[in-house]
C-alpha cells in the first residue's frame, strides 16, 4: 500500500473519533435531557465558588457566583465523558494556582452536573466552573463542538483567543495565555 494512501486512512480514522467524540456535545446542545432543565434542583457537593463577570449568565458548579474585580480570564471548556479533558484538568487547575494574575475557570459542557462534581473532586482539580446545561457558552460564543477548549478573554470580556486543543504542559498554557493577551 503506497505511503499516501496509509496517511489518508490515518487521517479518516483520526477524523472519525473526532466526530464521534463531538456527537454527544453536539446533541446536548440541540437537544438537551429535560431532566437537567433545572440545575439548581441536582444535588453537587459544594466546590469553589464562580467569581468575576461572565459572557454568558451560567449557574456555578457546587458554588455560588460572586462578584469580582475584571481581570483577564483563562477559562477551560471540559466534560466529565472526556478523556483529554481528565488529562488537562489538573494541568489547568496548577496554572491557576500559579497565575493570580488571572482568573481561571472551568466551564463543565454536559447536562449532568453531578458527574462533573464528582470527577472534579475525585481528581483533586479546585478550580471553580460554570455548569452549562445545553452548550450556551460554546454557542455564544460561537465555538467549535469539540472539548476541550481554552478561551482567554480580556479584562473586559473580550475574547482574546479560542484555542481548540489539549495542554500537555504547563508551560504550553502559559505561553499559548500569554501570546493571546499581547
Amino acid at each position: 500500500m503506497p505511503q499516501s494512501a496509509k496517511w489518508s486512512i490515518v487521517g479518516a480514522v483520526v477524523l472519525t473519533l473526532c466526530i464521534i467524540g463531538a456527537v454527544p456535545l453536539l446533541l446536548r446542545t440541540v437537544n438537551p435531557p429535560e431532566e437537567a432543565a433545572n440545575t439548581a434542583s441536582i444535588s453537587v457537593e459544594p466546590r469553589p465558588d464562580c467569581a468575576g463577570d461572565f459572557p454568558v449568565d451560567l449557574p456555578c458548579l457546587g458554588g455560588e457566583r460572586i462578584d469580582a474585580p475584571p481581570k483577564p480570564t483563562v477559562v477551560n471548556l471540559w466534560a466529565w465523558w472526556c478523556a483529554p479533558c481528565r488529562e488537562e484538568l489538573p494541568l489547568v487547575d496548577a496554572f491557576a494556582s500559579a497565575h493570580p494574575e488571572y482568573r481561571v475557570i472551568g466551564v463543565h459542557a454536559d447536562a449532568n452536573a453531578a458527574n462533573g462534581a464528582a470527577m472534579l473532586k475525585e481528581m483533586g482539580v479546585d478550580t471553580p466552573s460554570f455548569q452549562d446545561d445545553d452548550g450556551s457558552f460554546a454557542g455564544t460564543l460561537g465555538l467549535p463542538g469539540v472539548v476541550p477548549i481554552t478561551v482567554v478573554l480580556r479584562a473586559d470580556g473580550t475574547v482574546a483567543a479560542v484555542l481548540p486543543k489539549v495542554f500537555t504542559t504547563q508551560a504550553d498554557l502559559e505561553s499559548a495565555v500569554q501570546e493571546a493577551l499581547r
